[in-house]
């Protein structure tokens, strides 16, 4: 089992890494791009428990801190530490916060929906891999955006050039509906279609850790 639980965090981390720094971590929806790299995360987290899946999730914290320390985009302030926030000369150690803890749960929270589903037994395993595949995508998007706009209010009215109140809030609401929606639909997809093959797998030999 510890053999087998050890190549397992290996593929998925070795996944993680080649989603991030490659565009095999997109995939075009026509209007958006979908992020994938949360995938392995999720999926590692169901299959190989909570305290692997935090370990997946902050490893994609660190290489999204890493991404976004070396190849900066207009809101990489709000996930590395380096990158001086709108307004200022100084980065922001929230942007830690903001790059690892919604990450983290993303490994952990599937684990436990999928459990507690489990547990019910009135839902087809499939479902309950596709409700906890959008339940852990939609943590991660809830919270970056709403702690973004918590701790970078100033910030982020000036990137969006809104006024600090409600408008500022639609803006964050409108990426939550445009690009959380349609990746927790992606993420539920790849998940029920995927993890159900890989539990029997794992648990030929034992359970989770």
């Amino acid at each position: 089992m510890k053999t087998k639980r050890l190549t397992l965090t290996a593929i998925f981390l070795a996944i993680i890494i080649l989603f991030s720094f490659t565009p095999l971590g997109f995939i075009n929806l026509g209007f958006i791009k979908a992020t994938l790299v949360h995938i392995p995360v999720i999926i590692g987290g169901i299959v190989l428990g909570p305290r692997i899946g935090a370990f997946l999730g902050l490893s994609f914290g660190l290489l999204s801190m890493t991404i976004n320390t070396m190849t900066p985009s207009a809101l990489s302030f709000a996930f590395s530490p380096f990158i001086p926030v709108i307004g200022t000369n100084n980065g922001s150690l929230w942007a830690i916060v903001i790059a690892l803890i919604p990450r983290i749960l993303t490994g952990v929270v599937p684990y436990f929906v999928y459990k507690w589903l489990n547990s019910t037994n009135k839902l087809p395993d499939r479902l309950s891999l596709f409700i906890s595949g959008i339940a852990a995508s939609m943590v991660n998007t809830l919270l970056v955006m709403n702690l973004i706009y918590l701790l970078f209010q100033d910030a982020y009215s000036q990137l969006k050039g809104v006024a600090i109140g409600a408008g500022l809030y639609k803006a964050v609401l409108s990426v939550i509906f445009i690009n959380g929606v349609p990746e927790a639909l992606v993420a539920g997809i790849v998940v029920s279609a995927i993890t159900g093959v890989l539990l029997k797998i794992y648990q030929k030999g034992g359970q989770h850790l």
